[in-house]
C-alpha cells in the first residue's frame, strides 16, 4: 500500500492515499521541518531534517523518531537528505552552513565529505534572507553512478562529486545558480532535471552541459520538478514569478507545468489541481508509473494519468497544519 511522507512547516504526516488515514509524529511536533529521505528497500526507515534540531530517523515508517548524528553532525540546521538509490544504508544529509556528511550504516554513524566548502565559487554563495550564510538545498544520487552526485547550494552553485565526496568539480557554465530540487531517472542514464530560483534547466550529460527549454515556461522562480517512474520524458516543475509569489500564502501565485518530449511545456489549469492565488508552491514527487503527488498549503493532490487531472487525497489534517507551506514529500508506491 502506498505511504506518503510530508513534512509541513512544524508538523510531519504519514498518509495513506488509498484510506485518507494519516498518522503524525509527536517527536517532530513544532519542529521546524525541511526535508524527507525514504527507500523502497528499507520502507520502515524515514530521515527528517530539520532547520533547528539536526537530523530524527523512525525505524517504524513515522510513529515515532529520534535524533541521530548529534555527535558527528556539527550543525543543528539539516536542509537536504536523501537514500543512495544503490543502497539503502547510504544516506545523505546537507547542512547550514554548507555541508556534506553521509553514512553508510543506514544512519547510526556519520562521517563528514570535506572540500565542499573550499571550492573556487564559495566565496560568492550567500542565501539572499540570511547573506552571511548558504546551505546544501538539495542532494541528488545518481542511479546509473553509485559514487557521482549532484549538491545544489542555495544560493551559488550546482557542483558534482564522481568519488562519493572523496572531491568535489565546482559547477560549470550554463548550470543554475539557485537550484531548488533536482530529479534523476534509472532508465535515462546522465539526465538531471532541476528547479531554481533563476529557472529550469537540464542536462543530457551528467552535468557536463546544460540547456533551459522555456517555451510555455512563464514563470522562472522554480521550485520542485518530479519525473515520471514510467516515463523520462515527462516531467513536472513548480513554478511562480518570483519568491513572494511562491512561498508567501498572502501574495502566493504559483503554478504547475508538464512538458513531455521536447513539447512546449502547458500550464496544468483546469484539472482539478489548485493553482494560482493563494496556492503557495507545490512540493512534486512520482510515485508509480504515471502517478504524482502534489503537496501545497491547499492539501495532498494525486494524478495516476500523467498530470491530466488531479484528485484531492482527503486527509484529516491535524489542527493548524492544512494551510501550512508544504516543507517536503516523499512517496513509497
Amino acid at each position: 500500500m502506498t505511504t506518503v511522507y510530508a513534512a509541513m512547516r512544524d508538523r510531519f504526516l504519514a498518509i495513506h492515499p488509498e484510506t485518507g488515514a494519516a498518522t503524525t509524529a509527536d517527536d517532530l511536533d513544532g519542529r521546524a521541518l525541511e526535508c524527507v529521505a525514504v527507500h523502497d528497500d528499507a520502507p520502515g526507515r524515514v530521515f527528517v531534517g530539520t532547520v533547528d534540531s539536526g537530523l530524527w530517523r523512525s525505524l517504524d515508517a513515522g510513529e515515532t523518531f529520534d535524533r541521530v548524528g548529534a555527535d558527528s553532525i556539527e550543525q543543528d540546521a539539516v536542509t537536504a537528505a536523501t537514500v543512495s538509490p544503490h543502497d539503502p544504508g547510504e544516506i545523505w544529509t546537507g547542512t547550514e552552513p554548507s555541508r556534506a556528511y553521509r553514512s553508510t550504516d543506514g544512519g547510526d554513524t556519520w562521517e563528514h565529505r570535506g572540500g565542499l566548502a573550499d571550492l573556487p565559487s564559495s566565496d560568492e554563495w550567500a542565501f539572499p534572507p540570511r547573506p552571511h550564510t548558504h546551505h546544501v538545498r538539495w542532494i541528488e544520487p545518481d542511479p546509473n553512478a553509485p559514487d557521482r552526485l549532484y549538491v545544489a547550494v542555495e544560493a551559488g552553485a550546482l557542483v558534482t562529486t564522481r568519488d562519493a565526496g572523496e572531491t568535489w568539480d565546482d559547477r560549470v557554465s550554463g548550470s543554475r545558480r539557485d537550484t531548488h530540487s533536482m530529479a534523476t531517472h534509472p532508465d535515462a542514464p546522465g539526465r538531471v532535471w532541476t528547479a531554481a530560483g533563476d529557472g529550469y534547466a537540464e542536462t543530457v550529460d551528467a552535468g557536463e552541459t546544460w540547456t533551459h527549454p522555456q517555451n510555455g515556461l512563464d514563470r522562472t522562480y522554480c521550485w520542485s520538478v518530479a519525473v515520471d517512474a514510467g516515463d523520462p520524458a515527462r516531467v513536472l516543475v513548480s513554478a511562480a514569478r518570483g519568491a513572494r509569489e511562491a512561498h508567501a500564502a498572502e501574495t502566493a501565485e504559483t503554478y504547475v507545468f508538464r512538458r513531455t518530449g521536447l513539447d512546449d511545456w502547458e500550464r496544468l489549469d483546469g484539472r482539478g489541481l489548485p493553482l494560482g492565488d493563494g496556492v503557495t508552491r507545490p512540493v512534486l514527487a512520482a510515485g508509480d508509473p504515471g502517478a504524482f503527488y502534489a503537496l501545497s498549503n491547499r492539501g495532498l493532490y494525486r494524478s495516476v494519468d500523467g498530470g491530466d487531472s488531479w484528485t484531492e487525497i482527503d486527509v484529516d489534517w491535524p489542527e493548524r497544519t492544512r494551510d501550512q507551506t508544504a516543507r517536503g514529500l516523499a512517496v513509497l508506491p
